[in-house]
């Protein structure tokens, strides 16, 4: 355990309370108990501290008068409490063994302290760098390689020819490096066309579970550093992210899209194919993209949640907007013909 004191040192906090507070986790507000850690994020959620029973709280300096209590005081709380959960890593430690029942080529090379789990397969000429960890069951394919401690997961697939950077978390289940959708018509039937590109991913670059990530046709397909990506989703070929950008679950980006730098994209977003999505922009959830943006702002298109019979009216609605259209610009027509009318008399 570390005491409140260790945490406000090493963080660089103002410490208000008992500096010898031995504290044993980071909790919720609503569940924290006396020898744990808690914070609050934003102004709205300061009426949980009325029935917290956490031994700390992180707070802003300026919401101080809500908690009589020891707390760290932070400008900005919730990066605060991501810095705080360093101290309690609950992960496994790896030990930098090599399980008998990996499958490592002669030829691949493995730098110091890498960790291997079971059933895992590392093929002819990959590069593992120093402390890295392959998880159990885990494939990294011919001359691909992995970074210096960077996490694969178990279940996570490395094709052939993809580069993962330093500092990288991939996690379960999540496959790199396959084809993306290219096929030719060919007089009724479909002609494949060979992804001949790879995929580069830079520096502490965060890949959720069950991800997948396409090889480029002929470029590769391209993560910058300090990309994240929640799980599942589907990044196609030749698409390039630029850095720090954040996309959340489900969403699926087209293939040779171009994406900047600080963008976000929230839930089940559908961006098209060969489209420039500038830097800092923020796409709500749902959001469909069906042209570049390439102006930095915040985007939103669907339409909001709503009782079933309204929203079936409105379906239809929908489908007669361009009939409705026709006809207002008709009636705006005959509207100005008559005011021209009355103008002449």
């Amino acid at each position: 355990m570390v005491t409140l004191g260790d945490i406000a040192s090493a963080l660089a906090l103002e410490l208000r309370g008992n500096p010898e507070l031995l504290i044993e986790g980071i909790a919720p507000l609503d569940q924290a108990s006396s020898s744990q850690l808690s914070f609050v994020s934003q102004a709205k959620y300061l009426s949980g501290l009325e029935q917290t029973n956490a031994g700390a709280v992180i707070l802003h300096p300026d919401w101080m008068e809500h908690w009589s209590g020891a707390c760290l005081l932070s400008d900005k709380p919730y990066l605060t409490y991501a810095y705080a959960t360093k101290f309690f890593d609950n992960r496994p430690v790896l030990d930098g063994a090599i399980h008998p029942s990996a499958i490592i080529h002669d030829s691949a090379s493995l730098g110091a302290g890498v960790t291997v789990g079971p059933l895992a397969v590392i093929e002819a000429n990959a590069v593992i760098g120093e402390q890295a960890y392959i998880g159990a069951g885990a494939y990294v394919g011919d001359g691909s390689k992995v970074g210096r401690h960077t996490r694969l997961y178990p279940g996570v697939v490395i094709y052939h020819s993809v580069t993962l950077g330093d500092h990288c978390t991939v996690h379960a289940n999540t496959v790199i490096g396959a084809d993306g959708f290219g096929f030719a018509p060919d007089n009724g039937k479909w002609e494949k066309i060979l992804q001949l590109g790879g995929v580069v991913v830079g520096n502490f670059v965060e890949i959720g579970a069950s991800t997948t990530i396409d090889r480029g046709a002929l470029g590769d397909t391209v993560l910058a550093d300090h990309v994240i990506l929640d799980n599942q989703i589907h990044i196609a070929h030749n698409v390039q992210v630029g850095e720090r950008t954040g996309i959340a679950a489900c969403t699926g980006i087209a293939g040779s899209t171009v994406i900047g730098s600080d963008c976000t994209f929230a839930g089940m977003v559908g961006v098209s194919d060969h489209l420039i999505i500038g830097d800092n922009v923020h796409i709500n959830g749902q959001g469909r993209v069906t042209r570049s943006l390439p102006e930095p702002g915040i985007y939103a298109s669907g339409t909001s949640i709503q009782p079933h019979k309204d929203w079936s009216k409105n379906a239809v609605r929908f489908e007669q907007l361009a009939q409705m259209a026709k006809r207002i610009a008709q009636l705006e027509k005959q509207l100005a013909s008559l005011l021209a009318a009355d103008s002449k008399d």
